[in-house]
């Protein structure tokens, strides 16, 4: 079995699909003296009152007040996007994340966090985030933050109406 390991991973890495492994789990995440840093949170609340819609498999990850991560403070560097950061944080912090990547389009679509995926809540649901409060139309390796930012990382039932993003209205 640890000979195929590799040959896994080179697999995964041909069709683009990655799967962050809980590396070294820190707590640390917190800015040292000086350097840029935003706050972070991911909530999948909305599944808490779709319980009908989600897979009968999930209803035991789903946390009980649907907080995955509480608000914390993490340290960034210049150029870093949310991306970076929820990678960074995710595995500091040993939550399991699995995204896509699309080199040709310069691409990452986040598929799943702590065993939660796009889908597993009804047709539309899916991870969208926001920065301060506005929900970008770009992905988010295209974000690039700022210091002071504040990220929300929401599991979303409705394509975003049940976390306040109304995508397509102005």
């Amino acid at each position: 079995m640890k000979r195929l390991l590799p040959l896994f991973a080179v697999f995964f890495m041909l069709c683009g699909c990655s799967v962050e492994l809980p590396g070294e789990v820190s707590s640390d995440t917190a800015p040292q003296s000086g350097q840029a840093s935003c706050t972070v949170t991911i909530e999948c609340k909305t599944v808490l009152d779709n319980l009908d819609m989600l897979d009968p498999d999930k209803k035991d990850i789903i946390p009980p007040d649907g907080i995955i991560l509480p608000e914390c403070e993490a340290a960034i560097e210049e150029g870093d996007t949310v991306f970076d950061l929820l990678a960074d944080i995710t595995r500091k912090k040993g939550i399991h994340m699995e995204f896509n990547s699309t080199p040709a389009y310069d691409s990452k679509y986040i598929e799943g966090i702590a065993n939660l995926y796009a889908f597993d809540c009804g047709e539309l649901s899916g991870w969208m985030f926001s920065v301060n409060g506005e929900f970008p139309t770009v992905g988010a390796n295209a974000v690039k933050l700022n210091d002071g930012d504040k990220v929300r990382v929401l599991y979303s039932c409705e394509l975003g109406q049940d976390i306040g993003n109304i995508y397509g209205e102005e």
